[in-house]
């Protein structure tokens, strides 16, 4: 334990014990035992420094050229000392960053964290067709910074993360409920973000589903810069859903709104879009509609969900979007035709048929004018919608359908004005438990009963009755 291997000389000591001073006095407890490694050189180190899976490292600590301390881990038995891990020392919080993996960029912090938390998940679960397990994560606004306490690379990070589920053994179905980038960044780099994004969500294991939320078209950063749209027509949509459709266990009728579905048993997940906004742009190249804070779904969406439900005899339906179509008084919570969709939703469980139609003041782009025809439908009912958009945890039950809204994964610190209360009175830090936010959802058919199990700046368990 603690065999020092070599250092650069006495320099080298008295900085490394003057930060393990500033580390003491001002950091509190130390998060991990490595904490204190801060002199250049090598150390072994093990279980009793809680090092990955508790096995034997050699801990080399450096200085970069800008001078600032890092930590490798690399196996004892490794030729040429490859690490595994590394992190570095960050004066802000007065200590080094947990350790990431170089190959996931996962921190196994996280991963030890997960795997205890699905293993209580399981004992809570029912297994069986009619008792489905879905792993949710929202707003994760990946942004081009090092931010230490609001949005930034941490975005990314959690999505790496949340997909350590997919080997757990856990999940029938996942989704990323929207807002996967920030939308603040040039439009080059945001478009890197969203497929770097893509590429960590993605699973060969479990059937996933990628929604689009209000900042995922970029024009934060145009309204920030004044200038003509930074993304082209439909670049969201061209960047992450062709690898999403190609899934074999995916249904859909086109591939041109995100409207998809899945079934187990009798339950059918049906993603949804509320950023179902039209690109136009006017003499200056710049967008008609700022998607951020349009939400809406259109004619041609609202087609597909009506005859995906007219063939939906049998199943117990939960619909998914980024945005929640009401509030919890029942009034209109997207700029159009959110209450339209509540009542077309009312109006399948009640096997009804009619038209649906728009109201005067409504732009052309979004009035609505479709039929359906519920009659026939058997043994089918909607029984929850899924949702993200606020940056809070919430539930409502309106009209016989239970509406579930999940807290945001990017990290919000408290100092921050777009902080909301709920994550404010949460006081969210870096390498805490509470930095991150995900869910697995339990729908037992069987039991009459949803659980959501969350994890990090989330409720541990929320029940609600079906």
């Amino acid at each position: 334990m603690d065999i020092f291997k070599y250092t650069k000389g006495i320099i080298d000591k008295a900085v490394g014990a003057s930060k393990l001073h500033a580390v003491e006095k001002g950091g509190g407890e130390l998060l991990d035992p490595m904490q204190k490694y801060l002199t250049v050189g090598e150390y072994h180190v093990d279980a009793r420094d809680a090092t990955p899976d508790d096995r034997p490292f050699t801990l080399t600590v450096y200085q970069d050229d800008q001078g600032v301390l890092h930590q490798a881990l690399s196996p004892e038995d490794t030729e040429g000392l490859a690490a595994e891990y590394d992190r570095k020392f960050v004066p802000e919080l007065k200590r080094f960053k947990a350790f990431r993996s170089r190959k996931t960029g996962r921190r196994y912090v996280v991963e030890d964290y997960l795997r205890r938390f699905v293993r209580d998940v399981k004992k809570e679960v029912r297994e069986g067709d009619d008792s489905v397990n879905i792993g949710v994560i929202t707003d994760t606004h990946f942004k081009n910074v090092d931010s230490l306490d609001f949005y930034g690379w941490n975005g990314l990070m959690h999505v790496r993360e949340f997909s350590y589920l997919d080997d757990l053994d856990i999940l029938d179905f996942k989704c990323h409920l929207g807002d996967w980038i920030d939308g603040s960044d040039a439009g080059l780099i945001s478009e890197s973000e969203l497929m770097k994004l893509r590429d960590s969500f993605k699973s060969s294991k479990v059937p996933y589903l990628m929604i689009k939320g209000n900042h995922d078209e970029n024009d934060k950063f145009d309204e920030h810069h004044d200038l003509k749209a930074s993304f082209p027509e439909r670049e969201f949509e061209k960047l992450m859903w062709p690898e999403m459709y190609q899934q074999r266990k995916l249904h859909y009728l086109s591939k041109q709104h995100g409207v998809a579905w899945f079934d187990k048993g009798h339950v059918r997940v049906i993603s949804l879009n509320t950023s179902d906004i039209p690109y136009i742009l006017d003499e200056k190249g710049q967008k008609k509609y700022d998607v951020k804070i349009t939400l809406g779904i259109r004619e041609d969406q609202v087609q597909e969900l009506i005859e995906i439900l007219q063939q939906s005899s049998g199943k117990q339906i939960v619909l998914m979007s980024h945005a929640n179509p009401i509030n919890r008084k029942g009034g209109n919570a997207l700029k159009y035709n959110g209450r339209s969709l509540h009542e077309l939703l009312v109006a399948f469980n009640q096997k009804e048929k009619g038209r649906m139609h728009s109201s005067k003041d409504v732009p052309p782009e979004f009035r609505l004018s479709n039929d359906f025809d519920f009659t026939k439908v058997q043994d089918a009912k909607i029984i929850a919608y899924f949702c993200g958009h606020r940056h809070v945890e919430d539930q409502y039950r309106i009209n016989g359908i239970q509406y579930i809204l999940f807290n945001c994964s990017a990290l919000m610190g408290p100092s921050h004005q777009l902080t909301t209360k709920y994550n404010k009175n949460l006081n969210r830090k870096m390498d805490h438990q509470n930095e991150f936010a995900g869910y697995i959802v339990n729908v037992d058919l069987s039991r009459r009963r949803i659980k959501a199990f969350g994890y990090g700046a989330a409720t541990r368990r929320r029940i609600f009755f079906i």
